[in-house]
């Protein structure tokens, strides 16, 4: 194995360890956020509210917060582009394709983990959560 090689593989396994936890981080944020409105949840499906508007008003949430993430982090990039420029081989810069893949990877990670509290919140029992706190 080459040294390119070793180090492709080594970018590549904190690349995959990168989003691993941005997943993670984001899906405590909005597992949290679940939680803290178990009551208002409760409350909600109490009055009639389907689970399907419960679940995509929490994955809005989500999808906000990581577009939000994202646009930062987007912005960001193409700012700090100059300084980091001299250690991108192959690759132009402010490569679309680069920028267009790393977003649509962040947005699918992040709706996977905005979906699974989600889910989790369409199904609470409305008695439970009045009982909640």
């Amino acid at each position: 194995m080459s040294a390119l090689e070793i180090q492709l593989l080594l970018v590549s396994a904190f690349a995959i360890l990168a989003a691993a936890l941005a997943a993670i981080g984001l899906f405590g944020v909005v597992a949290y956020l679940v939680a803290r409105r178990t009551r208002e949840i409760g409350i909600r499906i109490a009055l009639g509210a389907l689970p399907g508007q419960i679940l995509r008003d929490v994955v809005r949430e989500g999808a906000l917060l990581a577009g939000i993430g994202i646009a930062v982090g987007v912005v960001a990039a193409t700012a700090l582009t100059r300084l980091l420029g001299g250690l991108v081989y192959g690759v132009e810069v402010l490569d679309p394709l680069t920028f267009v893949g790393v977003t649509a990877l962040l947005a699918a990670v992040a709706l996977v983990a905005t979906y699974l509290p989600a889910r989790r919140a369409a199904r609470v029992d409305p008695l439970i959560a009045l009982r909640h706190e």
